[in-house]
């Protein structure tokens, strides 16, 4: 009986999986909509009101995202407000809804790599994930990893669709 051999893990590929560096994220959204006078006028007294009795607790150990869905007109102070309740709390204050919210994080992780390890070596970009990665991600970490890769992926292992090779 022959014994199977993998392949894959004999070659000189390495994966890089985007997905794990969302692993443990979790980010609220909060719509300033409802902090408005008819979800419409900000009114400072009655703005700072609702700041002061929300409850900022709910996004510790979280990312939250700060956006306001209607065609309101709100102050740039009216954000800094937002900031100055929720820095005790959150992660960090971001601006945007949830998907700008990800693609913003994914950044700051991504940041964090160091990408000479990459030097030289072929690299798949993993395409199958459970979680949707922003096609915005996939192109920032192409422009982390294009200076050092001897060749870049995308896909599986198995089907790859080949993005770039260094000249020799």
């Amino acid at each position: 009986m022959t014994e199977i051999v993998n392949k894959i893990k004999q070659s000189k590929l390495e994966t890089v999986d985007l997905e794990k560096f969302a692993a443990g994220v979790t980010v609220h959204e909060l719509d300033l909509k409802d902090f408005l006078f008819h979800e419409m006028i900000l009114k400072e007294a009655e703005f700072r009101e609702k700041m002061d009795a929300h409850n900022w607790e709910q996004y510790k150990d979280s990312y939250l995202t700060v956006y306001c869905s209607t065609d309101a007109i709100i102050p740039k102070w009216g954000y800094m407000l937002v900031v100055q309740h929720a820095k005790e709390h959150a992660i960090d204050i971001l601006f945007g809804e949830k998907a700008d919210a990800l693609s913003q994080i994914f950044r700051q992780k991504l940041d964090l790599v160091n990408w000479e390890y990459y030097q030289d070596r072929f690299v798949l970009l993993k395409g199958c994930s459970k979680m949707d990665v922003p096609a915005d991600v996939y192109m920032y970490a192409t422009k982390k990893l294009l200076p050092h890769v001897g060749k870049l992926m995308y896909g599986e292992a198995c089907s790859n669709v080949p993005v770039y090779r260094k000249k020799r």
